[in-house]
């Protein structure tokens, strides 16, 4: 009998080690898959709450968040996108134009767990991070989320429904501030078997050596 490995990937749509670091996770999960079951559960951080509609210039909002120059934004980057490659994700060689806000996404990935699976989410979320990164569209813009959606297998109808309303916005902000009660402020940051944590955006050998001690105490 193969044991369980419940994981909780706390995380933002608009975090780029986030994404990294969700590849190198796959990666590890499909080495192991023979040895374990795996039961990944995306939960929501935002990263800017307060942005408004419209987003920010990727380059400014960096530069003040952090105190860098443009050239080290640039660079930091540059950087990113090589890891990205390495994890599965080819992000836009130019870089996201703007920072948005991703409350909408948080409330459909939500739904997808709740109304269809984790494979569903977990589909949506990796489409949301396609959206985000890869692609580098107006995330503001429903359309853009909605043909995300469809990507997914998901019902479109269903989600322009919960984008025009508020539904799992409680939901949402629940679980958050859970997250930030509990201490957790950066990320990604990936809690397994509801008690052991890993932070940062991993390497897949990190999570493959964490699995296999689980799976040996098991």
């Amino acid at each position: 009998m193969k044991p369980t490995i419940k994981i909780d990937y706390v995380s933002d749509v608009a975090c780029p080690w986030c994404a990294v670091g969700l590849g190198n996770l796959n990666q590890a999960i499909t080495q192991l898959s023979d040895q374990a079951h795996f039961e990944v559960h995306f939960r929501p951080f935002e990263l800017n709450p307060n942005m408004p509609k419209g987003g920010q210039d990727a380059i400014e909002h960096l530069t003040e968040k952090y105190g860098l120059t443009a050239e080290r934004v640039k660079a930091n980057q540059a950087n990113i996108r090589s890891k990205a490659l390495e994890a599965g994700f080819e992000f836009h060689p130019e870089g996201r134009k703007r920072v948005y806000n991703t409350f909408d996404a948080h409330r459909l990935l939500y739904w997808a767990a709740k109304e269809y699976d984790l494979q569903k989410q977990a589909a949506l979320k990796k489409e949301f991070l396609n959206t985000y990164f890869c692609l580098a569209v107006n995330f503001d813009d429903h359309q853009n989320i909605l043909e995300a959606v469809t990507r997914a297998g998901l019902d479109q109808q269903r989600a322009q429904e919960i984008l025009s309303g508020s539904e799992f916005t409680n939901e949402v902000l629940e679980e958050k501030a859970a997250y930030t009660k509990a201490g957790i402020s950066s990320v990604p940051t990936i809690i397994i078997n509801d008690q052991y944590l890993l932070q940062g955006a991993q390497p897949s050998e990190s999570f493959v050596e964490a699995f296999e001690q689980l799976i040996q105490k098991s």
